[in-house]
């Protein structure tokens, strides 16, 4: 038993097999993603030696507290902790400071998969082919219809990708930009041949010295709509939720009038935060104003509190929302149809971004699905690079996409409510 340790336990020492471990480990978590550097490295050696190793959940909670500083790396650490430091005699070895080095992870649970990013750190070089010293001789091969990495990288799946593409998704997803289509205001400006005369300007004109009198006139304004984001960070959607950032931060730098929030179980305004043109900073600032990361979902009452809050503020001028959520709604719906309905009414253009679309046998059939699709004008996967290149693509044109789906299921939903 962990609790019948003797009183005196030794502490590891600096030189120890221990802190080694401790320096590949912390290597480990930085090549499956997260922001691990020499600083906290000798911060988390000091505090194992100042916790101790009489429990295996302190040497946990301990490391934990060090490397872990946003929500979405916590699994990645606790899957890594476990294949790591997965010697069942472990007490008995930090004790004697004999671990040995683990490079290779033994078998994994069949229960919990893997991440892909930690199946990498743990493995590399795993699928490379070794060198041999006769290299085979070259060979021209015709490449017309092969497809080339960056094609599959477009059409892979945000969920099945590995850290280096994810990397490589992030550089691609950076440099996206939304050409959305202009607009009339209700301001006016200068222009040579424009509809309407500008008495005012006109009258500034004749005021002059010369005495020349020439008519002045102005056209209405455009401008693009504004943009407003709600993305879902609820746990069925936490394997998406850092692409999605980096897209919001993405859109927010490239344009102006983008209102970026985030649901769970409650709303939150992340767009200042998304300002920043540092994405790490930007994301870390976002992170530290939300507080239900990987929760539940309450839809219905979230965009309660968007539509009486900052419907008015950020709905105007012919505004455009971005709705992503897999549509899981934990309280079954309760209210939703009349906020989506609402929602509808304020805005010129409702288009709903569904992970679950990827399927081809999708079909809406939750409480929450049934209770939206009705009140959106259009329904789009987003789930790969490609999706987000169809987004733009339908939001640089100002019809709706005639969806035969969408309009097949709104049309049964309204005989069915009917």
């Amino acid at each position: 038993m962990m609790d019948a340790l003797p009183e005196q336990t030794p502490t590891p020492e600096r030189g120890g097999k221990l802190a080694t471990n401790i320096v590949h480990f912390a290597r480990t978590l930085r090549t499956a993603g997260l922001r691990v550097g020499p600083g906290q490295i000798l911060r988390a050696i000091e505090a194992v030696e100042a916790a101790g190793l009489q429990r295996r959940d302190d040497f946990y909670w301990t490391l934990h507290a060090v490397f872990v500083n946003r929500q979405d790396q916590r699994e990645i650490f606790d899957q890594a902790f476990h294949v790591y430091w997965r010697n069942p005699r472990l007490l008995e070895k930090m004790m004697e400071m004999l671990l040995p080095q683990i490079d290779v992870p033994a078998e994994q649970d069949k229960g919990k998969q893997l991440s892909r990013r930690l199946q990498d750190a743990l493995q590399p070089g795993q699928g490379e082919a070794p060198k041999d010293a006769d290299e085979p001789p070259e060979v021209e091969i015709e490449a017309t219809f092969t497809v080339s990495d960056r094609e599959v990288l477009q059409q892979k799946d945000f969920e099945q990708m590995s850290q280096a593409e994810i990397d490589e998704a992030l550089r691609a997803i950076s440099r996206l930009r939304l050409p959305v289509p202009e607009r009339k205001t209700r301001r006016f400006q200068a222009a040579h041949r424009g509809p309407r005369i500008d008495f005012r300007a006109t009258l500034r004109r004749a005021l002059r010295p010369e005495g020349l009198t020439e008519l002045r006139r102005r056209e209405p304004r455009r401008r693009p709509p504004p943009l407003v984001i709600l993305c879902d960070i609820s746990g069925s959607m936490a394997r998406y939720t850092r692409m999605f950032l980096h897209f919001m931060h993405a859109i927010t730098n490239d344009r102006d009038r983008v209102y970026c929030f985030t649901f769970g179980t409650r709303l939150n305004n992340v767009t200042r935060a998304l300002r920043y043109r540092d994405v790490d900073i930007a994301l870390a600032k976002a992170s530290s104003q939300v507080e239900d990361w990987s929760g539940g979902t309450r839809i219905g009452q979230t965009l309660h509190e968007f539509n009486n809050k900052w419907s008015r503020r950020v709905l105007g001028q012919g505004a455009v929302v971005l709705l992503i959520t897999d549509g899981l709604d934990r309280e079954g719906a309760s209210g939703l149809a009349e906020e989506m309905e609402r929602l509808k009414k304020s805005c010129k253009r409702l288009i709903w971004l569904n992970p679950l679309l990827r399927y081809g046998a999708y079909e809406p059939k939750s409480q929450g699905n049934k209770a939206m699709l009705p009140y959106v004008d259009e329904f789009r996967p987003v789930h790969n690079l490609e999706s987000l290149a169809g987004l733009i693509a339908a939001l640089h044109t100002t019809s709706h996409g005639g969806d035969r789906r969408l309009a097949g299921w709104q049309t049964e939903l309204r005989a069915t409510h009917n």
